[in-house]
Parts: C-alpha cells; structure tokens; sequence
C-alpha cells in the first residue's frame, strides 16, 4: 500500500508546464532556497499522507487536462511513490513534469537509488536546480530563477548530455 506525502494539489495550473495541468505539491524538502515560494513544504512531517488509492480520485482528471506536475517539497524524496504515481497517470495519456531543487548531474550521480532511476524514467520533463532569488526572472517560461533548466529526459538520457525543453511555436 504505497503513501505519499502531499502538501496539496492544484487542480488548473497553465504556469506549472504546457497545457492545462494538475499540480501536486509533495511535502518535505531539504534545499530550503532562500525566497522560496513553499516553505511550508519543508517538514517531512507536515501536509497530508494518502495512500495512492485516495489520491488519484481527489486529482480530479477532466479531458481538458494534457499533463500532471509533480513540485515541492522536493518529490525526490519520495521518489519511489512518486514514479509509481507517475506510472499510473501516464497510462491515462498525460505528460508528467518534474520539479526538483536537484541538479540534473546531482541526479545522474544518484542513479543507484532506485527511485531515482524509476522516477527519471516515467518523467518526460525535469526542471531542475535549486530557486536562486538573485538569478529571478518573472519572464522565464516554467521557472523562477535562470540557473532552473527544462530537462527532455528521456532525450537527454539517450544523447548523454542535456536537451533542453523548447516551446512550440506557432505560426499564424
């Protein structure tokens, strides 16, 4: 019976990657950025545990939504519960982002924690880094400050260096 540890969820997000998006707040966190925008993420103790059976109805899934955003806290510390989350939304066709106070070689490094491995692998984008409140930029797209990159990773996994995520642009 796998738990998960939640500070809340976000049923229409448009600011959490493309689309329209449910967002989910894992709880706990260890970087503690300085202006950091969910402090109150940071107890491993606070939020809410659920069991995944009890969270899947709560999200609320409507045909208008195309992806999923795991944010924080830091969902890599529940990494296990997390790819198995993301193993089950998937199935229902959505896209699944990954915020993460990590930096990609930071993750790369810790590919022998299996939740890790599992989590990059049901993952399509990671944003990675750390908030650095000297590096804010309110015009980035899906990020607060500039050092935070849009990590394809399955691309970035086959090429062995980084593929950023770019937005598709359309042509009127």
């Amino acid at each position: 019976m796998t738990k998960l540890r939640i500070a809340g969820i976000t049923h229409e997000s448009v600011v959490d990657g493309p689309g329209l998006r449910i967002t989910i707040f894992f709880q706990g966190c260890q970087h503690a950025c300085p202006g950091c925008h969910n402090p109150q993420t940071w107890s491993i103790q606070g939020g809410t545990e659920y069991r995944l059976a009890e969270l899947i109805p709560q999200l609320k899934i409507t045909p208008l939504i195309t992806g999923v955003t795991f944010s924080g806290g830091e969902p890599f510390l529940q990494a296990e519960a997390g790819a198995e989350l993301g193993e089950i939304l998937k199935t229902s066709g959505l896209g699944l982002w990954v915020y993460t106070g990590f930096t990609w070689e930071e993750l790369l490094d810790n590919l022998q924690n299996p939740g890790y491995r599992k989590l990059l692998a049901v993952a399509d984008v990671v944003v990675d880094g750390p908030y650095r409140e000297d590096l804010k930029r309110n015009s980035l797209p899906f990020r607060g400050s500039a050092n935070q990159r849009l990590i394809l990773v399955r691309e970035s996994l086959a090429e062995g260096k980084i593929i950023e995520w770019r937005p598709k642009q359309v042509i009127i």
